[in-house]
Order: C-alpha cells, then structure tokens, then sequence
C-alpha cells in the first residue's frame, strides 16, 4: 500500500549518507597517564625531537607510551628501531609497551648500538669485507692480542712504554671521538709522546692481525657499520627505508661516531627522538661526546624541543640542591626539576676531622636508620667519586657486621672459568681465532708452548681439527687427540648451542676441577652458560651476544655477604647512574678529590665533574648527606685537601644543612 502512495505522488528522494567519525580511537588514554611535557612528547610523531629529561622525570615511561603510540597510529613495529645503552633497557620498554596494548612487538628492532651493528654487519657481511662467521672479541681479547703484538716490537729493556690496556684505550679513543692517534696522545697520553710511531705500528698491526683471522672488537662494530653506510648508497637507502622512526635513549651518552651513524640511516626522512640529559653526561672517559645532545637541534632542522622537569623519585628539598648545583654549569638545557614528593629533612653536608671519623659517622648514621626506623640496607648506599675513597667505610663496616655489596668486580664473561668455555665455543665457529686455540691448547696436559706454537698455524690455515696435523706422534698428545676430536663433533651442532656447550661442559670439568680450588662454586656459573645457551639457534649469535653485553656478575664473585636478604651498596658515581636509593652517602666531597683536582686547568672536565655531582645527588630519593674530611693528604701536589666540593660553595642553609661531627 505504502509503495502506490508513493508511486501516485511526486516526491523527492533524499539520500542518508552513513556517519562516519574521524576520531581515531585509542586503547590508551594517553592524557590520563602522561604529564602535559610527556604527552607533548608521545604525541609528536613527524620530524626530529629532542626530548631533555631531567633526572627521575619518566623518560622510560615516556620512550615506552611513544612507541605504543607509533603503533597505534599505524606504524609498523618493523618500520621501528629502538637504540638503548643496554639490551635490557629496549627488552623492558618493548615489553611494556607490549603489556600496554596487550599485542606483541617483538617485530621492533630493539638494542645497544653495538648489537645493532653486529646485527646489519652479519647481513651484509659480503658488503662490509667480512666473513659471516666472524668472532666479537672482548677487551680482554683485545688487550691480549695488542700484548701479543707489542711484545714483538718492543724490547724488554725499553722503558716508559705503555701497557696493554693503555695502548687499547689510546686506539679506542681515536675510533671513538675520530681523531687521529696523535691528537689523542698529545691531548690525553702526553707522557708517551716519544713512542707515538711505534703506539702507531701497534694499532695498524693490531688491525692487520683482526682482519686475517676475521675478528672485530666493539669499536670495529661500530667503525665498520659507518663505512658500510658511507661507502654504499643502495645498503644505507635500504636500512633508512626499513628504519622509518629511529628513537635513542641516554642520548647524552654517545659518541661521534654513533651520531653519526643515526644520521646517515635518519637523512631521507628525520623521524628521530632523541632522549637524554645533558646534565648527566658522565662518561667522556669512554669517548662520549657532550656536544652531540647541545648540537642535536643544530644537526637535526626543525627540531623540536621537550623538556620534562617534574621529578617522580626524589624530594623537593633534594631537587632545590640539585637546581642549585646545576645553576653553576655554564652549557646546558634549562631545567627546573619539581616534584609533588614532599619530606622536611634537607640534605645535610658534613665535616669530619678525617677520614676515619668520616666512615664511623656513614656507618653510625646507617645503623640508627636500620634500627630506629626499620629503614632496609637495601634502600641505602654509599657513593664516592673513586673506590679508593672506600676504604675507612669499608672497614667500619666489616667492624660492625653490615653486609654490602660493591658496584663494580669482574664481569661474568671475564672470569677464567667462563673464558676457558667462550674460547672452546670461539674456535668451533671460528678456527682462525689464534687467541682461544692458544688458550684452550694450553689447558691441555703434556703439551708446552713450542708444540702449540706449531700446531696453532696448521689449524688456521686449513680449518681442520685431525690428529694427523699433529707435528709430533698422535699417541704422545692422546689428550689433544680427543680434544680435536671434541671440535669435531661440535662444529657438528653449530645450529644446536645448548647440545654443543653440553659437550664442552662434560670435557672441561675434569679440568676445571684439577685448575681452581673452588670448581664446585664455578660449575654453577657453566650451568648458567648452558641456561643461556638454550635460548638460542645458533652458537654465532650466542657468542655475539654475551661479548656485545655480558651477564651480570659470576656466582663466584658474590661475596659471603651480599647474600644476606638486605644488603648495603658502595658504589662509584659512575657505576651508580640509572639507580635510586631512599638514602645516599656522598662521601669524600673534598675539594681536589671531587671535584679531581687534575680537572682544575680544564673547563669541559670540571663542568663534566660538576654534573657527576648532579648524578650523585639525584640518586636520593629521601635522605642526603655529603660528607668530607678536613686532613686528606695529596702525595701528587703535596698539599692537604680541606675545604669541601667548590660545587656547594654559596649555597644557603635553608637549601644545604651543615653539620660538624662531635665526640662525647
């Protein structure tokens, strides 16, 4: 009925359009989470940004909603690289960018630098000069083959010439800040300027002897992903169009030739975030350049700039003497760190008549927080510019019984032990490693240097692991007989590390338990490399892996102590950075020992030293207390330290309690 109205009269026809909105919905509700500062920083998704993080302001917190927000809007997780000084660091913030959307992300590429360019050089070896299966040599490594090398150059009775490890850190220097070897010794090692040429064939030979039996050290990683990029167009286009959005935390902490690395994978399109403090560049030692975070905007046109100022961890009082502290540095960002974390105590500087009474004061003051308040040892530590200034804590410590643990000791790839199983492992994948086959030769019984010396050039030349090789009769080295015939079956199981490492494990523990006293504590250590092992398919990225970032501390290099429940931290400023304690101990801010009285001629090392106070005091989330003897002695000058840090100096008691220690 209704259609032959309709036919009968003349109506018109007016389409409805379907409703669409062009707000895009979001599973985050990014205002709710984030801070004005860190929301303005998510949101900026096109171009260069630099965003200054202040100490304790939730730049991870930042980094992780950034990435969770690129891929909201649609960007691919490939398309993504996340660069962190630590591979834990990107595991972490992919993870919880991971819980945040509930999806995986394990399409981002996630990593140190180092690991990076391991990761594109294995890729593109053939373009890069390099077998695939070349080794990534430790500095131990290094430092061998450098002594190696020196000790055929260099005559025994020639004096002032410098170690192994100098001669590294001279070579490294000059990859790192790209300035020639010269420079450096003038600059850094003037007292070795009359070897200059020699410290030169060193290094040349150095990297003549790398190239031959295919290894790279760290730096090499770095150096020889650069001339990758520069020297080949069509690999540096096809690694910038994979890498659309390029975000790097602690940017403060790179060096020359890392910018530069970012800048030639970021030249077609820009979208990199850079984050960082400037006022936590601590680490030029290590080549870190200060000047690539006050040039970022410089390099990086239209770049924009967020700063984040409101501080999660410490209290005001603590932010009023980091602010102060800061006002003294003369080339930085701004900042002005607040927080809503409020607690009436002020930090507190102290004067001891020396450094005993220093360490009885630390100690005395730790146990009354213990005790009187319930406070954790876990939630304390004691920092100092230099473990030698540790000595008087330490022994009140061990007076009174407090467990503590000390930031630093040997890492887990650097105990012998461990070493023994890498250099099996090294040269499986890698015959033509010279430095492990020696090694491992040497753990054999029966057989000295002479006949090592023999047998290591017809390994190398023809990758063979026969007894036949053997100058001498096979029956004489039975031992190394069935150690060739250990290389054999494992090169075997290359694709299978867990089953190789298994082997390896069962050969070397008889060893092991002839070699150390203490073999039934290093065996958990080889249960932890077969742990590691498991997790991967190839014993070239294992190796790769635990040379580019090794694990944490060796089971044998826990002290008795730092077993207990809670435990007390003495650390380095430096080893200290990246932590939070309720309570912190500065001790030894003396004048001339912090800051060191070599940085006195030099203004980039005393402001460098003036924003390693800055780390030191924004470790405190609660309590501060800085403390310095008034009777420390300088063999080197011959003068006796006693005013405290110039870094205090002008600061008013309402900001800065002084306190003097007194005897009943």
């Amino acid at each position: 009925m209704y259609n032959l109205i309709m036919d009968n009269l003349q109506i018109k026809k007016y389409k409805l359009k379907k409703v669409t909105s062009d707000i895009k919905t979001y599973k985050l509700d990014y205002e709710k989470e984030l801070n004005s500062a860190q929301l303005e920083a998510v949101l900026y998704n096109k171009g260069p940004l630099l965003i200054i993080a202040g100490a304790g302001s939730g730049k991870t917190k930042t980094l992780t909603y950034k990435v969770a927000r690129l891929v909201e809007d649609g960007i691919n997780p490939d398309n993504i690289l996340l660069l962190t000084f630590s591979r834990r660091a990107a595991k972490e913030m992919i993870s919880r960018a991971e819980a945040l959307l509930c999806s995986g992300l394990k399409k981002i590429t996630g990593g140190t630098f180092h690991s990076f360019a391991n990761l594109i050089l294995r890729k593109y070896s053939n373009f890069a000069d390099l077998k695939n299966n070349f080794t990534v040599i430790d500095r131990a490594d290094a430092e061998d083959i450098i002594n190696h090398i020196r000790g055929k150059l260099i005559k025994k009775s020639e004096k002032r010439f410098p170690h192994k490890n100098t001669i590294l850190d001279i070579y490294s220097k000059t990859v790192n800040k790209d300035i020639n070897i010269e420079r450096i010794i003038q600059n850094e090692f003037p007292q070795f300027e009359h070897c200059t040429d020699k410290i030169i064939q060193i290094s040349q030979n150095y990297n003549e002897y790398k190239k031959q039996h295919s290894m790279l050290d760290y730096d090499d990683l770095l150096l020889y992903l650069k001339v990758l990029l520069l020297s080949n167009e069509k690999i540096r286009n096809q690694i910038g169009n994979k890498y659309k959005y390029i975000l790097i935390d602690e940017y403060q902490d790179t060096n020359n030739i890392q910018a530069q690395i970012i800048k030639l994978i970021a030249q077609k399109h820009n979208n990199i975030t850079a984050v960082g403090d400037d006022s936590q560049s601590i680490y030029s030692f290590r080549g870190a350049n200060f000047k690539n975070i006050i040039d970022f905007p410089n390099l990086y046109n239209n770049c924009k700039i967020v700063t984040l100022e409101q501080n999660y961890r410490s209290s005001q009082n603590i932010l009023n003497l980091a602010n102060k502290v800061l006002e003294k540095a003369k080339e930085k960002y701004s900042k002005n760190l607040f927080s809503k974390i409020i607690n009436q105590e002020k930090p507190v500087i102290i004067c001891c008549k020396d450094t005993k009474s220093e360490g009885e004061f630390v100690v005395q003051r730790i146990l009354e927080y213990c005790n009187e308040e319930a406070v954790s040892l876990d939630d304390i530590a004691v920092l100092a510019r230099s473990a030698s200034l540790m000595y008087d804590v330490e022994t009140e410590l061990v007076k009174q019984k407090i467990p503590y643990r000390k930031i630093g000791g040997l890492k887990f790839t650097e105990t012998a032990h461990v070493k023994d199983i890498t250099a099996y492992i090294r040269v499986i994948v890698n015959p033509a490693d010279e430095i492990s086959l020696n090694r491992i030769l040497h753990l054999q019984k029966g057989i000295g240097s002479a006949t090592i010396n023999k047998i290591i050039p017809l390994i190398t030349v023809s990758g063979n692991f026969s007894p036949e090789i053997l100058p001498v009769n096979p029956n004489k080295l039975k031992e190394t007989e069935t150690l060739f015939k250990l290389l054999n079956e494992t090169r075997m199981l290359i694709s299978e590390p867990k089953n190789a490492i298994e082997k390896i494990i069962t050969y070397y523990e008889p060893i092991m338990e002839n070699k150390y006293d203490d073999y039934t504590k290093r065996i958990k250590d080889l249960e932890h490399i077969l742990y590691l092992s498991s997790k991967y398919s190839d014993l070239k990225d294992f190796l790769s892996d635990i040379a580019i970032e090794p694990p944490d501390l060796s089971v044998t290099d826990v002290e008795e102590g730092t077993r207990n429940d809670e435990c007390l931290t003495l650390s380095t400023i430096h080893g200290a950075k990246g932590t939070e304690y309720k309570i912190v101990f500065i001790i030894g801010a003396v004048d001339g020992r912090f800051p060191s009285i070599y940085s006195f001629n030099s203004e980039d090392e005393l402001e460098e030293e003036l924003r390693l106070f800055y780390v030191a005091i924004t470790r405190a989330k609660s309590n501060l207390y800085i403390s310095y003897p008034t009777d420390m002695f300088d063999r080197i000058t011959g003068m006796v330290l006693s005013k405290p840090t110039r870094f205090v100096e002008k600061i008013n008691d309402d900001i800065l309690e002084r306190w003097i220690l007194t005897e009943n």
